[in-house]
């Protein structure tokens, strides 16, 4: 789930993530034409230019303010195109997308609340760039995968509602993991739409003014916490079902590009260190290193299908890439026993020190993945 608040330790795992993905880079001179110059304080979103080339954009973000920021380019419906999300004070980042001609808007939010701080811009120009046949299979592989994870969530889903339903406690506890690994994997898709994560993946913390806690995360509460299912619960099951069926059928529909396949990867890196790394994500039910592996699998995923266009514009980058996916993926088989299993240890029994080891592994897999998007247009742009 997209990241709301931030605890004295996610704002230490944040800042250990900024460090290595281009905070001492820096800022753009603003003298190109695809390049925007995003500088967001507390108050004020800035953009260098409110008209640019349609094509690959690069954004470069600087955080003046005093909070953690972020900053999207949405479509007019507020559909996602691209984001980049906990941009602590002080730091810099750059974003490259692929922006097709249109009206769109650009939006900070300080605090990471609210609609933000917005100004609307335009991309002009007959269509985008052209690109590399190699990447429209990309896409359309993972199109299929997006799709494939959202039909396989549903019936494991339904299988957790049904307990829910029934009252059973212990055996909707058993369904409750295994129900969110298809969205852990491609939650950028997910977050595109804008208004179905907010329904199935928001945390207490994170809710907005006014807004009902539906979702997982409420259940989670009654289960390991209340450890009773009211009434009100098996309501919440069944509108789960329901939101959940409707990102099923939109998923096909959703606008996926090579750059926003890259980006949603660091996405999920981001998701794991601001969340799953620091125990806030299933802060009740412990289960965060199922999420933790569901998020890289996604993750790795996006980069084998980009894979050999970045290779051969980036090779370096993608010998560090295969180095360090191997390295995550050997550091998480150590919390469970039965490597094709998803029963990993609770993380309530994972110390501080195996929980840096994970931090630091997350990291160091970070930084050469903020990187990936640019390998994939460097020659076709």
């Amino acid at each position: 789930m997209r990241a709301v608040r931030l605890s004295l330790v996610t704002a230490t795992a944040v800042a250990a993530l900024t460090a290595v993905t281009g905070c001492t880079e820096k800022g753009s001179t603003g003298d190109s034409d695809r390049v925007i110059d995003v500088t967001a304080t507390d108050s004020k979103c800035e953009v260098s230019k409110k008209e640019f080339p349609a094509g690959h954009v690069e954004l470069a973000i600087e955080n003046k303010g005093s909070k953690v920021t972020e900053v999207y380019v949405l479509f007019p419906d507020d559909r996602i195109v691209t984001e980049r999300e906990n941009i602590g004070p002080g730091t810099k980042h750059k974003v490259t997308a692929e922006i097709k001609a249109g009206d769109y808007t650009i939006a900070c939010k300080p605090g990471m609340k609210g609609e933000g701080i917005r100004q609307t811009v335009k991309a002009t120009g007959g269509t985008a760039a052209k690109r590399d046949p190699r990447l429209d299979s990309a896409v359309a592989a993972y199109r299929q995968y997006a799709q494939e994870q959202a039909d396989a969530t549903l019936p494991l889903a339904k299988t957790f509602a049904a307990a829910v339903k029934a009252g059973d406690v212990e055996a909707a506890k058993k369904a409750y993991a295994p129900s969110r690994i298809g969205w852990e994997r491609t939650e950028p898709v997910a977050e595109s739409f804008g208004d179905i994560d907010p329904k199935v993946d928001v945390r207490e913390d994170g809710l907005e003014g006014g807004q009902k806690w539906t979702g997982w995360h409420r259940l989670e509460k009654s289960l390991w916490q209340d450890k009773k299912i009211t009434a009100a619960d098996k309501t919440l099951a069944d509108q789960l079902i329901t939101d959940l069926t409707d990102w099923q059928q939109r998923v096909g529909k959703a606008d996926i590009t090579p750059t926003s396949m890259a980006n949603g990867a660091k996405e999920l890196l981001d998701e794991v260190a601001t969340g799953k790394v620091t125990g806030e994500e299933e802060r009740y039910s412990h289960t965060d290193l199922v999420d933790f592996k569901a998020n890289v699998e996604g993750a790795e995923k996006s980069y084998e299908l980009l894979k050999p266009v970045a290779k051969e514009n980036n090779a370096a980058l993608v010998t560090e890439l295969d180095k360090q996916f191997a390295a995550i993926d050997t550091l998480l088989d150590k919390y469970r026993a039965d490597k094709t299993s998803y029963d990993f240890t609770s993380y309530d029994k994972v110390g501080d020190a195996d929980r840096k080891q994970l931090s630091d592994g997350v990291n160091a897999l970070a930084e050469p993945l903020s990187k990936l998007a640019a390998a994939v247009v460097t020659k076709s742009s």
